[in-house]
């Protein structure tokens, strides 16, 4: 976890009145960090201690003391893991624990033009290409997500999509030390729920789309739209920009709290919009009405009406940032997708083959209808399903492939603890497969048998992992990257 180089403190007495915790043990030490894992603890630091599903952190304590930890901060199940030693003792840690950490660092997302993006699908291609609009018109920008951490131009690796608090605020306060002016970031479901976004606010936010997916975290769609929502209320942020031509967006423009920015593919009452698109090669040529009728023509080589919508929202932010049109016309060619979304493999075969990240069933439609814009021949596509994950989408997403695709092969993606048969057997639930579509639980082999029936004009896409650069099963993550693996069937095949 990096650290800001300034020096940060609290003492137990001042952290126990900011969270309402029991204080025990304590002649008052003075915290300079705050820590959730024990192997990342440095002297000074409170420990974070959370209940897990399997085992409570505060078993760990000793580890987290060795390593120079002054304290812990857990529940009462927690504390009577130690005895002797300052714990601060609370109903709920994770709420307790980013309170003390924006906190102790100074509320650092407030001092910075802070954006935060959520939505089932996009996050990560909204604030990669605002990051890259951002840093092209000279504006220092730190970006949080999914694929990547960059502190301006410095890129760290990204442990889930939205860190958890102690992290999040701390990267926060380096970011603002190295006089970062934006900060943009991916806001997941999870982290809204987990409250690891507790304490941090943002100027912007914005809501690309909601459709089925992480049901097995949230229950019911319902519940996930509504831990979505949350997000956009004054605790949380100043100003709204959603995308309101999902039946989830133009309710969340309606219930929404904060001042409401609506943007649309094509809907002119909207106030940034799409007047035209017309496709060429390579990608589109493009206007787009914005705020007080503002028009800006450019031209893109993003590809898919999705990726159009994200685009939309990134400029949309990025205008309302101050970024000027003329500059952002002249940027706009340049910006590039996020890695594993839509990501080209050509070494030289006379078929288009790409990699994308689709885990959703909305995904998975959206990039195969992006796919035939631009396929005159077949589309021949792979996908599988996550073990351990949402297992009621995998019927909707095998349903998509099948419909979508003119060969759908279906395999395995990352099975984790469960058996690729069960998950492959969900996945092709009442679908009729007829060859040359096929079942190969085998990835490897699958993107194999894709790129061997692929000719001229044909598209092969390889779905699920995008930029994933691991397979997981039972416990071990053995390397595996879809674009390597492409690439060397395609290789093998000449």
């Amino acid at each position: 976890m990096i650290r800001p180089l300034a020096t940060y403190s609290l003492t137990l007495i001042e952290v126990a009145k900011l969270v309402n915790a029991e204080l025990v043990n304590s002649s008052d030490e003075v915290i300079t960090g705050v820590s959730l894992g024990d192997k990342e603890v440095e002297s000074g630091d409170l420990f974070v201690a959370i209940p897990g599903a399997n085992v409570h952190g505060a078993k760990f304590i000793e580890s987290a003391r060795g390593r120079g930890a002054v304290a812990m901060l857990t529940d009462s199940a927690g504390a009577e893991f130690c005895t002797g030693f300052p714990t601060l003792i609370v109903n709920d840690v994770r709420i307790a624990a980013a309170a003390v950490s924006s906190s102790l660092y100074k509320n650092p997302t407030r001092d910075l033009s802070s954006i935060g993006v959520t939505g089932t699908n996009g996050k990560t291609t909204v604030t990669m290409l605002l990051h890259q609009i951002f840093t092209a018109a000279h504006r220092d920008s730190g970006l949080i997500g999914t694929v990547e951490t960059r502190i301006g131009s410095e890129v760290l690796k990204s442990s889930r999509t939205t860190p958890e608090a102690p992290e999040l605020q701390s990267l926060t306060a380096v970011m603002r030390e190295r006089h970062m002016r934006h900060l943009v970031m991916e806001v997941s479901s999870h982290a809204i729920a987990l409250n690891r976004i507790k304490g941090s606010h943002f100027g912007m936010v914005g809501f690309t789309n909601l459709s089925q997916d992480h049901l097995d975290f949230h229950g019911d769609i319902e519940s996930y739209y509504q831990v979505k929502a949350k997000l956009f209320t004054h605790e949380y942020a100043d100003r709204a920009f959603i995308n309101i031509d999902s039946e989830y967006g133009a309710r969340l423009a309606k219930e929404c709290s904060i001042s409401v920015t609506p943007i649309s593919h094509s809907n002119p009452k909207a106030e940034w919009h799409f007047t035209e698109i017309h496709g060429v090669s390579k990608g589109y040529e493009i206007k787009i009405r914005g705020t007080g009728g503002v028009l800006i023509e450019s031209k893109t080589s993003l590809v898919g009406a999705y990726n159009l919508d994200n685009l939309l929202m990134a400029v949309a932010i990025a205008h309302e940032s101050g970024v000027d049109l003329v500059e952002l016309a002249t940027i706009i060619p340049s910006l590039l997708g996020a890695p594993g979304r839509l990501d080209s493999v050509d070494i030289g075969q006379n078929f288009a083959a790409l990699v994308d990240y689709a885990h959703s069933p909305d995904a998975v439609t959206n990039v195969l209808k992006a796919a035939r814009e631009f396929t005159s021949g077949r589309i021949i596509a792979v996908l599988g399903c996550g073990g351990d994950r949402d297992s009621s989408k995998r019927s909707l997403m095998g349903k998509a492939l099948a419909e979508g695709s003119d060969v759908a092969v279906f395999t395995s993606d990352n099975p984790r603890s469960e058996k690729p048969a069960d998950i492959l057997k969900a996945m092709t639930s009442g679908i009729t497969i007829n060859s040359p579509s096929t079942v190969i639980e085998d990835r490897a082999r699958a993107i194999e048998y894709a790129v061997n029936l692929a000719e001229k004009t044909d598209t092969v896409l390889i779905l699920g992992k995008g930029h994933e650069t691991g397979q997981e099963l039972n416990g071990v993550v053995t390397a595996f990257d879809d674009r390597l693996q492409l690439a060397r069937a395609i290789e093998k095949k000449k």
